[in-house]
């Protein structure tokens, strides 16, 4: 007995309605990624391995898919290495391209190798599927696809203004409603571990600080305690605990708080404006919150730094983030271009809006009608009328089989088309078709033109 395919761990089959619900939350998703400007870009599902390699840290470049070279891989190892079963140093010789990553570096890469064609700033959209050799769990796969947008080539905190709309632009048409966009700046992080002393202990400092929601204030602090944070600096971080208030109260006690940090005022000052700016433009959905606590990407985001909760009514992660970045381009030798951008996490804002019940109807619709198979005769003079329904974009098909009607209405059923038609020696000679409303059973003899008006 044969054994039953299957599919790697980590990858998903999705079934034509999974796809159907997918391709709707991606259409709304362009949609306004081009509303807003954003041009769209793609690029190869493989790199070279050193475009990739070395950019994500050493826990990254272990999740980093190789690719063995072509033909006889082996011909050009070193025997030593072979012999010494040294993976780490054979693979550079056996593998020279990797399965991307991320959509990030590859962005980086196409800015600096096409720098001389493209328009700064330069504002970028990128839909495609990345794999991270991941321990298989839930909600986290080895094949996932990543929806970015960017601007690189400007430091203007009007691109930042713009990426909370466009956050708050698809939440709102995808009808979620009460996500909280929050926003924090890098330099407000900096500026409060400058003012407590421990600038060397940011990223200790910051983890912890993440963590108050979780463990609360307590287990914050003795985290801090144990990753050498004195008492005193945690003493004058005090007012963190109870971040509390509107953005404006929130801006106000980080201004006292930061009044000796130069770096801490800037991310201040970078925060109040677009804050401010939100409120005078307002939100159609979604809030703005100042969370303090955010801290994501501190690797690399040098500005605000966003994060998206979904509406409290589900218990889900965060459904996007983003950030400015002041050097991306810098790995591969272009300096100093700045940028700014974010993503949508597509596979948790599915699972929510399918919590939620938000996935319209439509988007489920299969063929309207369904033309029954009574003969050659019959199938031709059918298809010549779904030639010309289709040309009037009304989606219906006939069955491909000369079969019992039974089980032409049953295959009907089970792919919830709603209407049959059916075309026999009367239909034919009379230029009429019989169409059946297979929910009620009501059928009723029309011409084209009424089928045409009913179906559409």
């Amino acid at each position: 007995m044969s054994k039953k395919p299957s599919i790697p761990k980590g990858t998903r089959d999705f079934s034509p309605a999974e796809v159907a619900k997918r391709n709707y939350i991606f259409s709304i998703i362009k949609s306004n990624f081009e509303k807003f400007g954003f041009q769209p870009i793609e690029t190869p599902s493989f790199e070279n391995s050193e475009t990739l390699m070395g950019k994500y840290g050493e826990e990254g470049d272990r999740l980093i898919f190789k690719i063995l070279n072509s033909g006889d891989f082996l011909a050009k190892a070193e025997d030593t290495l072979l012999s010494d079963k040294n993976s780490l140093k054979v693979t550079s010789q056996i593998s020279e391209k990797a399965l991307r990553y991320d959509l990030t570096v590859p962005f980086a890469r196409y800015v600096v190798q096409h720098q001389n064609e493209i328009e700064f700033p330069f504002k970028r959209y990128q839909i495609q599927p990345v794999w991270r050799a991941d321990r298989p769990q839930k909600g986290r796969f080895r094949e996932f696809f990543q929806c970015d947008a960017d601007v690189v080539g400007s430091t203007s905190l009007w691109q930042e203004v713009e990426l909370v709309q466009l956050y708050d632009s698809v939440f709102s048409q995808l009808g979620l409603k009460g996500t909280t966009i929050k926003i924090n700046n890098r330099k407000i992080l900096s500026g409060i571990a400058e003012v407590i002393g421990a600038s060397d202990k940011l990223i200790d400092f910051t983890v912890a600080l993440d963590k108050l929601d979780k463990i609360g204030e307590d287990g914050v602090k003795k985290e801090m305690i144990e990753k050498g944070i004195s008492e005193e600096a945690i003493e004058k971080v005090q007012p963190l605990f109870n971040f509390t208030g509107t953005i404006n109260e929130k801006i106000e006690k980080l201004s006292n708080l930061l009044s000796s940090s130069e770096e801490g005022k800037k991310g201040v000052e970078e925060l109040q404006f677009i804050c401010e700016t939100i409120q005078e433009l307002g939100l159609q959905t979604a809030s703005l919150d100042l969370d303090v606590t955010l801290a994501r990407g501190l690797n690399y985001y040098t500005g605000a730094i966003f994060e998206v909760a979904a509406p409290k009514e589900v218990a889900m992660g965060s459904i996007g983030g983003g950030g400015r970045y002041d050097d991306l381009t810098g790995i591969f030798g272009l300096k100093y271009m700045s940028g700014v951008g974010i993503s949508f996490g597509l596979d948790r804002i599915a699972l929510v809006i399918e919590e939620l019940s938000l996935f319209p109807e439509t988007v489920l619709a299969t063929s309207k009608a369904i033309f029954i198979n009574f003969g050659d005769k019959e199938a031709l003079y059918s298809m010549k009328a779904i030639a010309k329904l289709r040309a009037n974009n009304i989606k219906v098909e006939l069955y491909p089989d000369n079969t019992k009607i039974g089980k032409q209405f049953q295959h009907a059923d089970k792919r919830g088309i709603p209407f049959a038609i059916l075309v026999g020696e009367e239909e034919m000679n009379n230029s009429e078709f019989t169409l059946k409303n297979l929910a009620t059973g009501e059928q009723q003899k029309v011409d084209f033109a009424t089928l045409v008006t009913l179906l559409a």
